[in-house]
């Protein structure tokens, strides 16, 4: 069986869009996101459990003292390092 693609093998095979990647980094970073986003209505990932699963990015996406900018930069890479469960 074939590995399930990484959010950011999907990005680059056109099947995810940046505005869907950049609306689940915003939600996260605000703190009003469901459990799960989905993602070009088939794939579907648990923001916090791939946050979770990266300590240095976990620990930056929860720094009081870190900017926003920093804040985005640790979510967006562990989402697209994540890799989603098919609807």
């Amino acid at each position: 069986m074939a590995e399930t693609p990484t959010i950011s093998e999907l990005f680059k095979a056109k099947e995810i869009s940046e505005e869907e990647i950049d609306t689940a980094i915003t939600d996260y970073v605000a703190g009003a996101l469901d459990e799960f986003v989905v993602f070009a209505d088939i794939y579907r990932v648990n923001m916090a459990a791939a946050v979770q699963a990266h300590p240095q990015l976990r620990d930056r996406a929860h720094d009081p003292d870190a900017s926003e900018f920093l804040k985005r930069i640790a979510v967006r890479t562990a989402l697209m390092l994540a890799r989603p469960e098919t609807l």
